[in-house]
């Protein structure tokens, strides 16, 4: 199937037109054809074409004027330019104003069945570019996906026995748990690797938008719409498209939704045409869908065409083991990100005791901000229990006590850890910057912690530094 799929033909000869026509959607593109430079440009403003194959001498605009505002107002347009009267120099003028290649006439019609084919061949090396330069995830040997718990591995196991075949999936899962990295996982062991891969969160639109967004609309469709849009299955054809909140599409939505699920083509809104896409849906949602099915809130056939394979991703609290791995993941990628110097080398052992035994309801984007946290907060090579936010703290269950906390536990004292170290931290800064006199980086000094620690604590505890220079 071509890679391309809609192509405009922009000559003022009925008989080019016409041959164009049947030979290329012979060759299953989707084709119309226009007779002088400005209704060329007219149609290529009211829809989204792949391809303009234009003619040079053309009534009313010259070819390669054409060409320049073409581009222009579509910058992602292929242009292939076509002449009887050409000239050497007339092609390379056609090539420095951004036409992919210069056909001669008269020619064969698969001679431009061949530039095409050319044509998508260099799309997709481009497509593959930017998807390398994207991929910037920490990589683990299967992927990016980290974690070696029985749990995950069980997902990814089932992730390869799904990624070579274009069967719907519904991942299902807690916020922060990586839903959309197990969506790329699937793109990109699949054989659409090489082509789009297009995230899209059904929540973020308003109701009257998500159509336009996902399925495209013609030049005035509805008010605002002063030019065509591209919607995200035309720019995800031949690839994956991930909707994630898939839950939360309005029901109008919904119905074009199924029919793209079970026909392979779309409308774009204010359109009587059709085309034909051929994408992959990966669906994701925190909401349980069967209990909407039943509120009458999602439609049941759509709901079966969505969740014919359901991958389950466990929250973190499934897989503590992963949770150091990924934890140093994250202190090597903030080290590069905030430019430490030195860098952070890693958890100390009372610090990896207290992630290891949190219950991370936000999951692992919960650990990532937690870890980013600690790392612009740590003075020392080690990222210290101290580093870490007080919820870790409060969630941890006491062990024995002895000493003074013995003390202080037979007298029913407070023996809450997390306040009194915040109470700690909160009486020793003030007392730095009363000596001071609100000197902030003096202060820094004298607590032996950086300056940018210090600013962070004093936002934390809502310190007044002007307040406590007075008492001081």
């Amino acid at each position: 199937m071509p890679l391309f799929r809609t192509i405009l033909v922009a000559d003022d000869e009925p008989s080019i037109r016409h041959i164009l026509t049947l030979v290329l959607t012979d060759r299953g593109y989707d084709v119309r054809a226009v007779s002088d430079g400005d209704e060329a440009l007219r149609e290529l403003a009211a829809r989204d074409y792949d391809v303009l194959l234009c003619d040079v001498r053309m009534p009313k605009k010259h070819g390669l004027v054409v060409l320049r505002e073409a581009l222009a107002a579509h910058p992602g347009l292929t242009v292939v330019v076509m002449s009887a009267y050409g000239s050497q120099e007339q092609a390379l003028e056609a090539v420095a104003g951004g036409a992919f290649d210069y056909v001669q006439k008269p020619f064969k019609p698969d001679e431009i069945v061949f530039v095409l084919r050319k044509a998508e061949e260099r799309e997709r090396l481009l497509r593959e570019n930017r998807r390398l330069k994207e991929a910037s995830l920490p990589s683990a040997p299967e992927g990016h996906i980290l974690g070696a718990s029985s749990s995950l591995q069980a997902v990814l196991r089932q992730v390869s026995r799904l990624a070579p075949v274009d069967t719907t999936v519904l991942i299902s899962g807690e916020s922060g748990t990586g839903k959309e990295l197990i969506a790329r996982e699937l793109h990109s062991r699949s054989p659409r690797a090489a082509m789009p891969f297009v995230a899209v969160n059904c929540g973020a639109f308003p109701a009257g938008l998500i159509e336009s967004e996902l399925f495209g609309h013609a030049k005035g469709a509805f008010t605002d719409a002063r030019t065509a849009k591209r919607g995200l299955f035309a720019e995800a054809d031949g690839g994956t498209l991930f909707l994630d909140e898939v839950g939360e599409l309005p029901l109008a939505a919904q119905v074009k939704l199924l029919r793209v699920l079970q026909e392979g083509e779309i409308r774009p809104v204010g359109e009587n045409r059709v085309e034909k896409v051929d994408v992959r849906v990966v669906a994701a949602t925190l909401r349980d869908l069967g209990r909407l099915v039943e509120k009458g809130e999602f439609r049941e056939d759509l709901y079966y065409r969505l969740n014919v394979v359901n991958l389950r991703v466990p929250p973190l609290r499934e897989r503590s083991d992963d949770v150091p791995l990924l934890a140093r993941t994250f202190i090597s990628r903030f080290n590069r990100q905030l430019n430490r110097d030195p860098p952070i080398q890693g958890l100390a052992p009372e610090a990896e005791s207290l992630l290891t035994a949190y219950a991370w309801p936000g999951n692992v984007r919960e650990l990532e901000n937690a870890m980013e946290r600690a790392v612009l907060l740590a003075d020392g090579p080690h990222i210290l229990p101290s580093n870490l936010p007080d919820r870790l703290w409060a969630a941890r269950t006491p062990g024995p006590v002895g000493g003074p906390a013995r003390v202080a536990l037979q007298e029913g004292g407070d023996l809450s850890l997390k306040r009194a170290i915040r109470e700690l931290e909160e009486s020793y800064i003030r007392a730095a910057l009363r000596k001071t006199k609100g000197n902030r980086t003096r202060a820094a000094e004298l607590l032996d912690i950086s300056h940018r620690a210090l600013l962070y604590k004093i936002k934390e505890f809502g310190i007044d530094p002007d307040a406590e220079a007075e008492q001081g």
